[in-house]
């Protein structure tokens, strides 16, 4: 019987698993298959047999339909937390779901209340991370901490995620799997700030560097005051902050939509997408219109949008969000 971890290499997901590593410690043998934050097709790295106990955390059970099914019939046993659109869920005595595609939730809060609060100080950083802000500060009050710990908590979280974004490993500052390993050695955020100082100034420079570049950057031509659309180049630092950098702008613009397009060597793009924070709705019902395309109501991306296909794109944008 083996332990399978799965999970999405941003805030949201490694917060999340930090709190079910915390309450019950894994084995150092156990498996854990992760990627960059827009590698979600997880489950098709994983071989299961029967008796294996895997867990799926902040990946769309859409996206990854097929290999849940092919798991489960190989006989193992999936607990799947998630609040990106799932579509039809499996029926199936093996698996657990808690997915919640509410705007305003994550996945470190969905197994903060499976976890009745073990490890709230950690889903707070998940959702500061995920720029639910409303919902960390709503949840933060319980914690009980002054103002300069709790921007210490969404500085962590907006670190951890900025980590995620690139197209390869290559591009971020640390592996998914070996920020995980740092992070959850600690119990709560604050002890992993203190005892692992370096870790998280490293985190801290290479966002504020790269937030420095992505600042300069001006709107496409044709944005609006209710949507704009920014082009990066094909640089590394511009694959890091593409996500990071859609949530900055909408957080200062909350009444208009965002569309960062990060150039890629293909000559295609890297597209995520914002919804106003005062009208969370409908940006993955935009993605999902073109191939590779996926998330939820208030953030969503694509992962290849062809060069052909941008004019089509930023009409659809501007349409949505008129």
């Amino acid at each position: 019987m083996s332990r399978i971890d799965v999970f999405n290499g941003d805030a949201d997901g490694i917060c999340a698993l930090t709190q079910l590593h915390l309450a019950q410690p894994r084995s150092a043998g156990d498996r854990l298959v992760t990627g960059v934050k827009r590698d979600i097709d997880l489950l098709d790295q994983v071989q299961a047999q029967a008796g294996d106990q895997i867990t799926v955390l902040d990946v769309s059970l859409d996206k990854n339909r097929e290999p849940l099914r092919r798991v489960l019939a190989a006989g193992a046993e999936v607990f799947y937390v998630d609040h990106h659109f799932a579509g039809e869920i499996p029926q199936d005595a093996r698996l657990t779901t808690i997915i919640n595609e509410a705007p305003d939730v994550c996945t470190s809060l969905l197994v903060n209340g499976h976890l009745k609060n073990r490890y709230l100080a950690w889903a707070v950083v998940g959702a500061f991370g995920d720029n639910l802000k409303a919902s960390a500060e709503l949840m933060a009050r319980q914690l009980n901490v002054d103002d300069a710990t709790l921007r210490q908590l969404e500085d962590l979280g907006t670190y951890l995620n900025y980590n995620g974004y690139g197209e390869r490993i290559d591009d971020l500052h640390f592996a998914p799997d070996q920020l995980f390993r740092l992070v959850s050695a600690h119990a709560t955020p604050q002890a992993f700030i203190a005892e692992a100082r370096e870790h998280f100034d490293k985190l801290a420079d290479g966002y504020n560097t790269d937030m420095a570049k992505a600042a300069s950057t001006p709107p496409m031509a044709g944005s609006t005051d209710r949507a704009a659309l920014f082009v990066l180049p094909d640089e590394a630092w511009a694959r890091r902050v593409s996500g990071v950098y859609s949530n900055d702008l909408t957080n200062l613009h909350p009444d208009r939509a965002h569309a960062v397009l990060t150039e890629k060597r293909s000559g295609s793009y890297l597209v995520s997408v914002r919804a106003p924070l005062t009208r969370k709705k409908g940006a993955d019902e935009l993605c999902r219109k073109f191939a590779t395309g996926g998330g939820r109501a208030a953030a969503a991306g694509i992962n290849d949008l062809q060069a052909d296909q941008l004019g089509e794109f930023i009409r659809q944008f501007t349409q949505q969000y008129a």
